[in-house]
């Protein structure tokens, strides 16, 4: 159900989606990395990744977000199969706008008041880290394929998925993929977190990765990381120390996200047959770092 394999409009039409009234127009608002979501008046359609599961874990996934209204928009009811494609259907709300002041206070708020809710026995387990291992596996020949992979050998047996991972250290309830595309604003006002493939229990450290991934790299500017760690501190978050040096928690996610985000310029930029840009080439520049700092595996 990739944009091209179906229309939107046949997604929209296949069942899942309420008949809107007055009726209107499915609009594409993403359709990438076989992921198609589309718009439908004031419900979002979502058709997920052909390769994932999504079985018993992802249903209670569902119930979970339903329980947590207040922080998580998750689908109104539970997943359908549509040609063979798990498709979900949510409240719309509005994203993110880059040409604005970008929340990342109030993304470190939700953060931290998702990572403050008791975690319930039978919640799913985040298992977020693989995918580090899958994109880098991707990887073709050429120089900053070289640099990626150098990088990812620095990371644990677990993280690269060589091994079982070791029992959770202080576990919350994690949204497992954050970054400000995963927010929208609601009919409220208020801000809430999208995309809830991966929240479940595990360590919150791994929720703060990429903008500590992005900032290490020198992507994020030193004043947008200062406002969300002061933000997600305020709060009381539990994911770093109240004070002092926040890295001791953060250091093992940060670099594993930035060798992620690597990978995957590393392979955009292949596919769109183009050199790296800045950006894309400073994630590629620090996981030369990584590798030059030596961690061990």
């Amino acid at each position: 159900m990739d944009g091209a394999d179906r229309a939107p409009g046949a997604v929209a039409g296949s069942g899942a989606v309420p008949a809107p009234a007055p009726p209107a127009e499915p609009e594409t608002l993403y359709d990438r990395h076989g992921v198609l979501v589309v718009r439908v008046a004031g419900v979002v359609v979502k058709a997920h990744q052909p390769d994932r599961e999504y079985g018993a874990p992802f249903l209670e996934r569902t119930r979970l977000a339903a329980a947590l209204r207040h922080i998580v928009v998750g689908p109104l009811a539970p997943p359908v199969e549509v040609d063979g494609r798990t498709v979900t259907v949510s409240p719309y709300g509005d994203p993110v706008d880059p040409e604005e002041e970008l929340p990342w206070e109030e993304g470190a708020r939700l953060l931290a008041a998702l990572h403050a809710v008791p975690v319930p026995e039978d919640a799913p387990r985040w298992g977020r880290p693989a995918r580090v291992a899958r994109l880098v596996s991707r990887l073709g020949s050429g120089t900053a394929e070289d640099v990626v992979r150098r990088a990812f050998a620095t990371l644990p047996a677990w993280v690269r998925g060589e091994a079982g991972e070791p029992p959770g250290q202080g576990e919350c309830l994690i949204h497992g993929d954050w970054h400000l595309g995963q927010m929208v604003r609601c009919g409220d006002g208020r801000w809430r977190l999208i995309d809830i493939e991966d929240l479940g229990k595990g360590v919150p450290a791994w929720d703060l990765a990429r903008p500590a991934a992005l900032y290490s790299a020198g992507v994020l500017s030193p004043d947008e990381w200062a406002r969300f760690l002061a933000a997600y501190r305020a709060a009381r978050g539990p994911a770093v120390p109240a004070e002092g040096d926040p890295w001791g928690a953060l250091d093992l996610p940060a670099r594993s996200l930035a060798i992620q985000i690597a990978a995957t310029c590393v392979l955009s930029a292949g596919r769109e047959d183009r050199p790296l840009d800045g950006p894309e080439q400073a994630m590629v520049d620090a996981c030369a770092r990584i590798s030059t700092a030596g961690h061990p595996a």
